[in-house]
């Protein structure tokens, strides 16, 4: 702060900001609904949906929460300001840059599930901050609730992260948030909570929340700490005012991320109220504001009085740990799929505007100048960057995801993950072993005694890439798997790649019925038939570890001789389809995904077979 130390700080009595962060799918977003409906936020008969905070389309569609957002509602004359996160670890970004806007976080436990990998992250996090916390164990009302053991392991894990003994005094909200219902006396298991609202849980907020400070007549101080666009207003900064006052027209001083300075004019001043940015004439320390008027403003920028600017510290987040090249189509089909961004400057344009907005992802250059490669926390928050892309019309090539090394005392060290596993006991051999061939190491395993077992390793990111495939189908679909980065550590050594090998198409043309009918005995298909195909294509997964190059466009000949018999129907098995997520765990070292806008297609890097069989011999080790 620019004011004398000594002067004291006043208080914003009127005003609370907290941060929502759980693990996900623990009920963050439906808790904020509830908060909405029963501070009036919406009116009875309004247009309104379930998870009015997942507005991205991404995010209604894979049901977790992508983009950190807030919202505001009123409790008389108190308003609080409430910031839902994230839950996924490869986000964890969001979640970073989200506790710096708040003063306290509200910690949502399923009541079921417990504590999980992504709780440890963000309490940490919270902690380090030194903000105070509120634990909401929720979904009392779940039939396999156990209330008791997940405020103790609640307990546990704050004593395990080193919290202080203010720390660990937190009070304790029980909540069924899909049915807008709390208490702060402990239901029975499988029960509701005893009060038919949320308002144990409001009064909670205000007494354990502290409200901001700030030094009366200090000089203006608002940090950015997101980024949005308006069609009307260009580029918006979300930003949380520190010190002083802001007013719209009034001349700031702008702190770049470069250390250069410019005086800009605030043209349009915003806070939000419920779910909508409405106009104001200024704000005050505490306040989470929206500004326009920089056309390219970046997050952990300051604004600062003209006559005294000093910049606030900037906004660090944990490095990546995985990361896959990036670059245009090159298959013979490019072009062909609808997309309309085909070019290197377009995908370079692209991957600098993510920058912008999006502290987590990192671009290097590679030794192609239409390549480059791209880091970032995890396989899913790649996957979701390629999504956008593809969405916006965008026609990509995309390597195989590979971990971030670092060098420490000579040495080569790799990303290690924190794994939960939580499975029905007859799975418990079967998940053992998958992850031993994966270099996993078991740390703990808990038993509930019902009929689940949760299970606890260090794992490195490599063993990870494709994991999540082969767990679902070793566990019927019934496994949950959850994992958070858990620091580097020395090189564990080569893991067994993909057992099984790929049915690779060996000329251009369409899949016939006919060809494969002939194929499928030798493993599964991967595309449905009369699929366009080019030499080097994926059509399949060969049933042995070899990759297999195969005439998939062959066709029945025919004669002038008739059958008696007739024609038989072909009956084919139905191909397995991948999404984005599962192509790029399914690639082997030597492959890639094509990604159009009408889907994904896996491929060669190198197409032509015989430039293949030449970069296979030179590979060979010869014989000692």
């Amino acid at each position: 702060m620019t004011s004398d130390l000594s002067t004291e700080l006043s208080i914003r009595s009127d005003l609370r900001n907290v941060a929502i962060v759980a693990h996900v799918d623990h009920g963050k977003t439906t808790l904020v609904d509830a908060m909405l409906w029963q501070s009036g936020a919406f009116r009875i008969g309004s247009a309104h949906t379930d998870r009015v905070m997942d507005s991205n389309d991404l995010e209604r569609e894979k049901g977790i929460t992508i983009l950190a957002k807030n919202t505001a509602v009123r409790r008389g004359d108190m308003v609080i300001n409430i910031v839902d996160t994230p839950g996924h670890a490869d986000f964890g970004g969001e979640v970073e840059r989200a506790l710096m806007m708040v003063d306290g976080v509200v910690l949502l436990v399923d009541a079921s599930e417990g504590p999980l990998p992504q709780t440890r992250f963000v309490l940490r996090k919270a902690l380090q901050a030194h903000l105070p916390v509120v634990l909401v164990v929720n979904k009392t009302d779940r039939p396999d609730s156990r209330i008791d053991e997940v405020v103790d392991e609640t307990y546990a894990l704050f004593i395990d992260l080193d919290a202080t003994d203010e720390q660990i005094e937190f009070p304790i909200v029980y909540c069924a948030s899909r049915a807008g219902r709390a208490s702060l006396n402990k239901p029975a298991n499988g029960e509701m909570p005893d009060h038919e609202n949320l308002d144990p849980l409001f009064d909670t907020l205000l007494a354990t929340i502290p409200a901001p400070k700030y030094t009366p007549g200090a000089p203006l101080q608002a940090q950015v700490t997101n980024i949005d666009a308006s069609p009307f207003l260009g580029r918006i900064g979300m930003c949380r005012v520190i010190e002083g006052v802001i007013t719209k027209g009034q001349q700031v001083a702008w702190m770049k991320a470069d250390g250069t300075v410019a005086r800009t004019k605030i043209t349009e001043l915003l806070i939000t109220e419920a779910l909508d940015r409405i106009p104001v004439e200024s704000a005050y320390a505490g306040d989470l504001i929206a500004v326009a008027g920089m056309a390219d403003i970046t997050i952990g920028e300051t604004l600062a009085d003209p006559e005294n600017p000093v910049a606030l510290p900037p906004i660090t987040v944990d490095e990546p740990a995985i990361s896959m090249t990036v670059g245009i189509n090159t298959s013979p089909l490019a072009g062909r799929d609808g997309g309309t961004k085909l070019t290197a400057r377009q995908v370079k344009n692209r991957l600098d505007a993510e920058l912008v907005g999006n502290v987590s992802v990192r671009v290097l250059n590679t030794e192609r100048p239409d390549t480059w490669e791209v880091q970032g926390r995890g396989e899913l928050a790649l996957a979701i960057l390629v999504e956008t892309m593809r969405r916006e019309g965008f026609e990509l090539t995309i390597g195989k995801p590979q971990v971030v090394t670092k060098t420490v005392d000579g040495k080569v060290h790799e990303p290690y993950e924190r794994l939960t596993i939580d499975v029905p006991e007859e799975y418990l051999g079967a998940v053992t072993q998958l992850l031993a061939v994966r270099k996993g190491r078991m740390e703990g395993m808990t038993n509930h005694g019902t009929g689940w077992v949760r299970m606890e390793f260090h794992v490195p990111s490599r063993g990870l890439i494709g994991f999540r495939t082969e767990f679902l189908t070793d566990t019927r679909g019934t496994g949950i798997a959850s994992a958070i980065f858990d620091g580097y550590g020395p090189w564990a050594g080569a893991l067994r790649g993909r057992p099984t090998g790929s049915l690779v198409a060996d000329r251009a043309g369409k899949a016939t019925p006919f060809a494969m009918f002939a194929l499928q005995e030798r493993g599964t298909m991967l595309i449905p038939p009369t699929t366009e195909v080019y030499e080097g294509m994926i059509v399949g997964e060969n049933s042995r570890a070899d990759d297999m190059d195969v005439n998939i466009t062959k066709e029945k000949k025919l004669t002038n001789m008739r059958q008696s018999s007739g024609d038989e129907l072909v009956h084919l098995v139905p191909p397995r389809s991948l999404s984005l997520e599962q192509a790029l765990e399914f690639c082997a070292d030597d492959e890639c995904v094509e990604v159009t806008p009408k889907g994904a297609r896996i491929r060669k890097v190198v197409l032509a077979a015989t430039d293949r069989a030449k970069t296979r011999s030179r590979n060979k080790v010869p014989a000692s």
